[in-house]
């Protein structure tokens, strides 16, 4: 292996250290908790070398997001697949609301708190990754242009009840009613 290319393995290595711990702070603490200096502290590395790999606590947030998206594509694509017959919409659903509540912090990363990621936009993604397992589930059930707005629909719905509910502003008891009525609502509504 060249100087080179050790480099290049070595800063790679400290972008993930960086991300996975600004991730473990956010959520044992919050992502108030997660600051240039506490991660330095953590991770045993000077500030400057953290500015060396990431220009702002934004850019390590958004890479905490993207690492979050592969995740939630992974997540939702076993769901969808191991499903059975006409039940992936609803597997994908609580799926994804599953993978909100087990990483409250990471949830927050990849879609309320502010980022520069590009969303809406197809191909390579990773936040539209999981926007295309979203829709790969709705898929076959619907063989016209609408599948589009019918995920961004399914997607909102699903997203609402899962702010909502975290906030505690929904009785928790019936959340699982809740995204089982959004899926047969849904289901209902398809031609």
């Amino acid at each position: 292996m060249s100087i080179d290319e050790r480099r290049v393995r070595d800063g790679l290595k400290r972008r993930q250290l960086i991300t996975s711990t600004a991730r473990a702070i956010a959520e044992q603490e919050g992502w108030d908790a997660v600051t240039t200096r506490r991660l330095s502290t953590e991770i045993e590395y000077s500030q400057p070398v953290i500015y060396k790999h990431f220009s702002s606590l934004r850019d390590i947030t958004d890479a905490v997001a993207l690492v979050g998206f592969e995740e939630l594509a992974s997540a939702l694509r076993e769901a969808r697949l191991s499903a059975n017959d006409g039940d992936a919409v609803a597997a994908v659903a609580h799926r994804y609301a599953d993978f909100a509540a087990d990483a409250p912090a990471l949830y927050d990363a990849m879609f309320v708190r502010s980022t520069r990621l590009p969303f809406g936009v197809d191909a390579g993604a990773e936040p539209s990754s999981a926007f295309a397992e979203l829709r790969a589930a709705l898929a076959p059930r619907v063989a016209d242009e609408s599948l589009e707005l019918l995920t961004e629909t399914f997607w909102a719905a699903l997203h609402g009840l899962i702010v909502l509910n975290s906030n505690t502003r929904l009785r928790p008891e019936h959340h699982k009613d809740r995204i089982d009525l959004i899926v047969n609502r849904l289901a209902a509504a398809m031609p």
